[in-house]
């Protein structure tokens, strides 16, 4: 689905996205979508390895005094 979004610029920004597209042969548009899902993929990054960071070390403590093999001999395998 496509919506159609109005945005209000300066015009040095208006010359320079015309002359962006200009210069990659696409529609201003496109380089506006380009540009945004750059950042985009950016900020999802941050999020993401923000959201690691949270998690690492949570488990720490969580095995201490056992060994690999008591572990084992308590699994139901």
């Amino acid at each position: 689905m496509t919506i159609r979004k109005n945005f209000l610029f300066d015009e040095k920004i208006v010359e320079h996205l015309e002359k962006i597209a200009k210069s990659t042969n696409i529609s201003q548009t496109r380089a506006l979508r380009n540009m945004i899902e750059k950042e985009y993929i950016e900020v999802s990054k941050k999020e993401k390895l923000e959201a690691f960071y949270a998690i690492v070390g949570t488990s720490n403590g969580l095995y201490v005094g056992k060994s690999i093999q008591s572990i084992k001999a308590n699994m139901d395998v």
